[in-house]
């Protein structure tokens, strides 16, 4: 309970905090864009460590030398948890946007911080929208904001161990294929043992977040290429397998 607590005060916190230092990087960014976005970005991602820190989290990061640091790639990621986003987030060197649910939208201050930041939001009941979101993806990485995407597209509820994945749709992956930009794949380990295992309370959990080398589009085959989420998803599952 004091964890919970504790995890709803920092939440609060960023809003208050977010609603008084927006204005402050809108005001960087009139002189510099790139400075004012990231002082947005790290502002975030010092909030998200005090929110891991407060929910008792363990996380553990192999490979972060994987992540290029000069060109905007596209990550990917098996998703568990609602803690993937915080915590793939918070190692993220550059200006980064995530593919979003619609519902998240909703939520105002959360909705404007998460645009500040470049992320978009996927009604997945709509496809014409949802390919509008992939097309704004594919600007964003041409002007140097990565992209990180779930391509589950939701949360993984129903495995049974790490290496049960939902299908890995195809349609994200247009970001990779039209920009050519890197894919970086994420493998992450035990982060539904930090809530969804056991909500409405949270767990102190040990969790590791892996990255893989970046995998160039161009390489893949015309078969990949045509299908790149089966490809990926066996890219997933490997990382998975070897780590557990």
């Amino acid at each position: 309970m004091i964890r919970i607590i504790l995890s709803v005060l920092s939440v609060l916190l960023f809003f208050v905090v977010g609603i008084i230092t927006m204005p402050l990087t809108f005001l960087v960014s009139k002189f510099n864009k790139h400075a004012g976005d990231l002082m947005a970005l790290r502002l975030v991602q010092g909030i998200f460590k005090v929110v891991l820190f407060l929910a008792g989290t363990k996380a553990t990061y192999v490979g972060l030398e994987n992540i290029p640091k000069d060109r905007a790639v596209m990550y990917i990621g098996n998703h568990r948890s609602i803690f993937d986003i915080i915590l793939t987030y918070t190692k993220c060197p550059d200006l980064t946007g995530y593919i979003s649910k619609e519902e998240i939208g909703k939520i105002l201050p959360l909705k404007a911080w998460m645009k500040r930041l470049y992320c978009v939001f996927l009604d997945r009941s709509n496809p014409k929208a949802g390919m509008k979101v992939i097309l704004t993806a594919i600007d964003q990485v041409k002007n140097g904001i990565s992209m990180f995407v779930f391509p589950e597209g939701t949360r993984n509820k129903y495995a049974k161990v790490e290496t049960d994945l939902l299908e890995f749709k195809d349609g994200s992956f247009k970001i990779a294929l039209k920009t050519g930009c890197p894919v970086v794949p994420v493998a992450m380990i035990n982060t539904a043992e930090i809530f969804e295992n056991h909500k409405p309370t949270f767990k102190s959990a040990k969790v590791k977040v892996i990255y893989g080398e970046p995998i160039e589009v161009s390489s893949l085959t015309d078969e990949q290429k045509k299908h790149p989420g089966v490809y990926f998803q066996q890219v997933i599952k490997d990382m998975l397998e070897k780590e557990i």
